[in-house]
């Protein structure tokens, strides 16, 4: 049977998530489904990355295995036909091998988060951007970001239902970066790491958000993180500002 890499893109406001659950719309529902239309099924596909609900996607990679052979172009043509109205593209399809899977394959995930700071609301990004009202220290957030870059316990700054082993996890870079936006800016986190504990990414942004505003210093998210404590954490920010960005491989199957 062939083997597929999907890359997809998805606006995860109308998803209960990535993952297929009972009775509720997600991404891997809608992708299932969407095959199952194609060939008789079912089907299951796996994913780089399982984002919860309301989190966004422009570059999550799954892999399917099909019963007949398609060309790329169009095994992506037929699916985005087949995804409509669903929020949901596939941006390209690769052939690849048996042994390439799109979770254990990876090398490396990047995630974007983005704050709106202004005091108008959203509009034309309602629902894709997290609105901060205060002025943010862009100088202090990163000198609290530096604290978290190397490998670490990261108890602090994981989901008390996280599942996995071990909360301890490498993160390669955080840039913090911003640019102009009518009647304010648009800021934004950066984040690499070959894999992220549930949740990681918007408990460090939530908590660098109080280093921004000045109710934390930026010592403060170095005192976080060695508590091991997930009381210590800031809050958690909203998931509307969270894009799995893009997934690296040792070879790129879309190159």
């Amino acid at each position: 049977m062939p083997r597929y890499a999907l890359l997809l893109e998805y606006d995860g406001g109308p998803f209960s998530g990535w993952q297929r659950q009972r009775a509720l719309s997600s991404v891997q529902g809608a992708v299932e489904a969407a095959l199952g239309r194609l060939e008789p099924g079912p089907h299951t596909i796996a994913a780089a990355g399982r984002t919860d609900a309301g989190v966004h996607a422009t570059g999550q990679v799954a892999h399917v295995d099909l019963a007949r052979s398609w060309s790329p172009f169009r095994l992506s043509e037929a699916l985005n036909a087949q995804l409509r109205p669903n929020p949901v593209a596939v941006l390209a399809v690769a052939e690849v091998g048996e042994d390439f899977h799109a979770r254990f394959s990876a090398i490396e995930r990047r995630y974007l988060f983005r704050i709106l700071e202004r005091r108008a609301p959203p509009v034309v990004e309602c629902g894709r951007v997290w609105q901060v009202k205060s002025a943010l220290d862009l100088d202090a957030m990163r000198a609290g970001a530096a604290h978290l870059i190397g490998t670490h316990d990261f108890t602090t700054f994981r989901s008390t239902l996280c599942q996995a082993a071990s909360p301890v996890k490498t993160l390669d870079e955080i840039v913090i970066d911003e640019i102009a936006v009518p009647g304010g800016r648009e800021i934004r986190f950066r984040l690499r790491a070959r894999s992220f504990l549930h949740n990681q990414v918007r408990s460090i942004v939530g908590s660098l958000e109080r280093v921004g505003t000045g109710a934390w210093a930026p010592k403060d998210v170095a005192r976080a993180l060695a508590a091991c404590d997930r009381a210590a954490c800031g809050p958690v920010c909203p998931p509307q500002g969270l894009y799995l960005a893009a997934v690296g491989y040792p070879a790129d199957p879309f190159a």
